[in-house]
């Protein structure tokens, strides 16, 4: 979710804070608030990644994500997230180990044992990096899959904003500099999507586009292996996705398909309804739906456009109980709300992006939240990334499992301390949450 430019160049600071990391096993057993024993079963857990932005091994690799964030006008990143945080170190430790990066003090040095791994490793570095930091399945949030992501260690979620948007986003991406920037991303996209179906143009009706863009678009992606849809929208747009009349939607991509720019509230019409067409269609194919739903990033990232509960009318559409959705990172601020949205039989929530953000004891009080609840419907997730040179998606993957770990001890003992819950439902809780609640969404294979 978060990659800027602002990430720059990590500096002496590392050198500092390399003489006070420490591994999260001898952290979990010194704290008070977490139970040793409970710790060490959490570390043990071979985990499932429900929202990465891995990347594959190729060198100019671009299909990280339909929204490349760094072409976002310059922000500033949250405190966890920036250069002097002395986890970093730990972090390449979790995947290099002590020796490899001993002596090693800026980002350039520690970015050289990577990419030494990377070399050492070819097609297999992935994985590799993934029994290094204890996780079994990572899912790719990718325009498509690489060389070295390959199933089942890697599972494939697409992006399929792009097909909300078969009109001109002209007068869309005028709300925000932020808007500007990425709409055209979008449009890039659909057009790819286009050519994969060997389209020269877009079909006259929407009757057309639905059957012959958005279903055969969908089916090639499930036959292609993809689990789940995602839908970064908040970028764009508001999540309050009305149920809107197809006769309206019609006629607005009858009007403008050849030409023009829909006003706003036009364009929301389509929207809207293609959004509830798009999450259907999943669904009868056998895949989830996920929404991104955080306050961040992006100087002009409107938060309140990305609170789950603007989700609310089309999570109760009757039409939509056989899709699954994921709220994916939690809601963020909004995380009492994401939690709230629970009761609904179809809806899950993650927390990635908040083990990056959130320290772990801030992380721990949202899961507590949600597991005193809905413990059955808790993913974790990292959003891994690569920040820049230095900072790559098994760095930031390596931190956010750690963060993940830790803040999940927290909150179980917490439970287990004021008699909620056994040890024994404690281990049950955290191999849901880690693994067990995504095999069962997903119908994984577990090892």
């Amino acid at each position: 979710m978060i990659r800027s430019r602002a990430i720059g160049l990590l500096v002496a600071a590392i050198a500092v804070a390399a003489g006070c990391a420490h591994s999260r096993s001898d952290d979990a057993a010194r704290a008070p608030d977490v139970d040793p024993v409970l710790a060490s079963y959490i570390d043990g857990l071979r985990a499932v990644d429900n929202h990465t932005h891995v990347n594959s091994i190729d060198p100019a690799d671009a299909d990280y994500d339909a929204l490349p964030i760094d072409a976002l006008p310059p922000f500033d990143l949250p405190a966890r997230l920036r250069p002097e945080n002395p986890e970093w170190v730990a972090a390449y430790r979790a995947v290099y180990g002590e020796a490899a990066i001993a002596g090693r003090n800026d980002l350039e040095a520690l970015g050289e044992v990577a990419a030494r791994a990377r070399a050492e490793h070819g097609a297999a570095f992935p994985e590799w990096v993934l029994d290094r930091i204890g996780t079994e399945v990572m899912f790719a949030n990718r325009v498509a899959m690489g060389p070295g992501l390959s199933p089942p260690r890697f599972q494939w979620v697409s992006y399929v904003d792009a097909l909300l948007l078969p009109l001109s986003t002209r007068a869309e991406a005028a709300a925000s500099p932020d808007r500007q920037a990425l709409y055209p991303y979008e449009e890039k996209l659909l057009r790819r999507y286009l050519a994969d179906l060997r389209l020269a143009a877009l079909p006259a009706t929407l009757d057309g586009y639905l059957k012959g863009v958005i279903t055969p678009t969908l089916q090639r992606q499930r036959a292609g292996g993809c689990v789940a849809v995602k839908f970064e929208a908040a970028y764009l747009r508001s999540l309050d996705f009305a149920d809107a009349p197809r006769e309206a939607a019609s006629r607005v991509y009858a009007r403008y398909v050849r030409g023009g720019a829909p006003s706003h509230a036009e364009y929301k019409a389509l929207e809207d309804f293609l959004f509830r067409a798009i999450a259907h269609e999943a669904g009868s194919l056998g895949m989830a739906v996920h929404v991104h739903s955080f306050e961040g990033a992006g100087a002009f990232y409107r938060a309140s456009e990305s609170d789950p509960w603007l989700l609310e009318s089309a999570l109760d559409d009757p039409a939509l109980r056989g899709t699954n959705f994921v709220i994916v990172h939690g809601g963020g601020g909004a995380a009492a709300r994401a939690g709230s949205l629970l009761w609904k039989p179809n809806v899950y929530v993650d927390f990635s992006a908040m083990v990056l953000i959130y320290p772990p004891a801030t992380l721990a009080r949202v899961l507590r939240g949600w597991l005193e609840q809905y413990p059955e419907k808790v993913l974790f997730g990292t959003d891994a990334a690569a920040f820049g040179p230095g900072i790559g998606w098994d760095v930031t993957a390596a931190l956010g499992t750690s963060t993940a770990r830790r803040a999940l001890a927290m909150a179980l003992t917490g439970m287990m301390r004021e008699s909620e819950i056994s040890r024994a439902r404690a281990e049950e809780i955290a191999a849901m949450v880690m693994r067990a609640n995504a095999a069962k969404l997903y119908r994984l294979p577990l090892s």
